[in-house]
């Protein structure tokens, strides 16, 4: 599997305050980040996976929603994980 435990604690550790850290919104960006280029991937193989492109927009409106909700909350911790994960600009 391409997401197994192990790695979900890396993006934790990595972007969340702690490895057990799994409900910040910059923990969650980054497992979607993960996910989503996974499944950018996988549709580049599959290019008639409907159920997968999909799944792929869904996850790119939640983290979306989530980057707004962090830029409403805190500019600073969004531009941060913006800048980390090279999402924009």
């Amino acid at each position: 599997m391409y997401l197994d435990a192990a790695k979900k604690k890396e993006i934790f550790e990595k972007y969340g305050k702690s490895n057990t850290d799994t409900g910040s919104p910059e923990a969650q960006i980054a497992l979607f980040s993960y996910r989503i280029s996974h499944l950018t991937e996988h549709l580049k193989v599959n290019k008639k996976d409907y159920t997968t492109e999909r799944s792929l927009t869904m996850l790119v409106g939640k983290r979306r929603r989530l980057l707004k909700y962090l830029q409403d909350r805190d500019i600073n911790r969004y531009r941060a994980i913006v800048k980390a994960l090279g999402l924009r600009k």
